[in-house]
C-alpha cells in the first residue's frame, strides 16, 4: 500500500479516527467465488467486500520541496490493531484525489496472523481500477507449511535454499 522512496516526503501524524475499512474479507479471499464473480466493470462486486468501522491512525505524507513523484500527497489510514494501511488517498500535483487504494485483509487463525489478500486500486481520474492478489480461481488459497527454529539457522537456510 507505499511505494516509493520514503525520503521524498515530509511525515505528519494526524491522529486517530474511526473510519469503515475493508476487513475480514473472507469471501474475496477465498476459492468459492470465480473471478467474474468479484470483478465487475469500474469495481469489485461490493456482493462480496467487507468493510467495518475501526479506529485508525491517520498519516500525511506530503512531498518535500525540491523533490519529484507522481503523488503530491498521500493519506494513509492505518488499522489500529493490525497495524496494516488499510485505505490510501493519493494526490496528485494540482492537489486533486487522483488515487484510492484498499487492502482487503483476512486473519489466518491457524498461522496467526492477520493478513491483507486483495488490493484494490482506482484511478478516479480515468475511472480504471486493478485488483491484485486474486486467488479466487486456484485449488488451494495457501498451504501451511510447519517449520521447526532449526529451519531459519544459517544451515537450516542453506538447506532448503536453491541455486
Amino acid at each position: 500500500m507505499f511505494n516509493g522512496a520514503t525520503d521524498r516526503y515530509n511525515w505528519k501524524l494526524v491522529g486517530k479516527q474511526e473510519l469503515f475499512v475493508p476487513y475480514n474479507s473472507y469471501k474475496l479471499s477465498g476459492n468459492q467465488l470465480k473471478l467474474a464473480d468479484v470483478l465487475k466493470p469500474g469495481h469489485i462486486n461490493p456482493d462480496h467486500a467487507r468493510y467495518e468501522l475501526h479506529r485508525v491512525w491517520v498519516v500525511e505524507a506530503t512531498l518535500k520541496e525540491g523533490t519529484s513523484h507522481i503523488y503530491r500527497k498521500r493519506t494513509f489510514y492505518i488499522d489500529e490493531d493490525s497495524w496494516m494501511i488499510m485505505v490510501t488517498d493519493k494526490y496528485d500535483a494540482r492537489g486533486e484525489m487522483w488515487r484510492v487504494s484498499e487492502q482487503h485483509s483476512i486473519n489466518f487463525y491457524d498461522v496467526p496472523m492477520a493478513y491483507g489478500t486483495i488490493e484494490v486500486h482506482h484511478d478516479l481520474q480515468s475511472g480504471r481500477y486493478l485488483a491484485m492478489g486474486l486467488r479466487n480461481e486456484e485449488p488451494k488459497v495457501y498451504e501451511k507449511i510447519k517449520r521447526s527454529a532449526a529451519d531459519f539457522t544459517p544451515a537450516g537456510l542453506r538447506g532448503i535454499g536453491t541455486r
